[in-house]
Order: structure tokens, then C-alpha cells, then sequence
């Protein structure tokens, strides 16, 4: 299986969730390079220390001061496999239109985005990470006419 490059997102409300959601899948996550906003990054790590997991945790600037946007840039690059965003629908957010952008480019550019915890199970899960004959298809950005 290719080492994969993951990035983890958690608003304030939702880092006990993902540092949680880490930790029960750090066997799979100890073997990826994650890549994450400040708090969240330093959480994870911090939480996988202290279980002596060890992994390859990039931290990029907080939420707020520009890590949404860094991560978004990656997604562009095509340097992100995967996304995990677990978002506070709950309280309003003083960056949202970089939280936005990141969902945008997820989905603009074909990147798998889980904003909760069982869809991110499931994403991790998928038998498709270790066919290497899987190409996901570009998106079409195309008008549809009916004949």
C-alpha cells in the first residue's frame, strides 16, 4: 500500500473527537504522513507520544491564521490523498471563508473529504487505497445538453 498523505482539521469543538478518532485509528495513521493544522497537529502528536505511537505529523499554522488555506494549496498541488475535517456546525466560525475554500477544493479537485468521524472510518477503510489499478476519473466540468 502507498504511504498516504492525510490532512487532519478540527475546530476547538472537535479536537477531543479527533484526537480520539487518532488515536482508535493510529495503527493505519502511524504509517501515513498527516498533515495538520497547528492545534489539531500538535494535539495528535502530543496524544500519540504519550501512547508511544510514533508518526509523521506536519503541522501547519492554525486555523485562523492561514493552515485551512495552506492545506487548501496542497489540495491544488495534489499533495493531499485524503482530508478529515471535523467542522463545528454548531458555533460560527471567524474564518469561514477559508474553511469554505478547503471543502471547495476538495471537492473541485477530486479529494476525498470525511467532516465526520464514521465517514472518515469508512474512507480509511476502503479497499480502493490498495488497488493500484484505481484511477479516480477527473471531474467534468461540462455543460449537460439533452439530445
Amino acid at each position: 500500500m502507498k504511504k498516504l498523505t492525510i490532512a487532519l482539521v478540527a475546530h476547538d469543538n472537535r479536537k477531543v473527537d479527533m484526537v480520539e478518532w487518532a488515536v482508535h485509528n493510529s495503527d493505519f495513521l502511524s504509517h501515513q504522513n498527516l498533515v495538520c493544522t497547528g492545534t489539531t497537529g500538535s494535539l495528535v502528536r502530543d496524544a500519540f507520544e504519550e501512547r508511544g505511537i510514533h508518526a509523521d505529523v506536519t503541522c501547519m499554522h492554525s486555523g485562523p491564521l492561514g493552515g485551512d488555506a495552506e492545506i487548501a494549496a496542497m489540495v491544488v498541488r495534489k499533495e493531499i490523498d485524503l482530508a478529515v475535517f471535523l467542522i463545528d456546525d454548531l458555533n460560527p466560525q471567524p474564518h469561514e471563508a477559508d474553511i469554505q475554500m478547503l471543502l471547495r477544493q476538495c471537492r473541485v479537485h477530486n479529494v476525498p473529504i470525511a467532516c465526520n468521524r464514521y465517514s472518515a472510518d469508512l474512507m480509511i477503510t476502503s479497499k480502493l487505497w490498495d488497488d493500484d489499478s484505481y484511477q479516480p476519473s477527473e471531474p467534468k466540468y461540462v455543460y449537460f445538453k439533452r439530445d
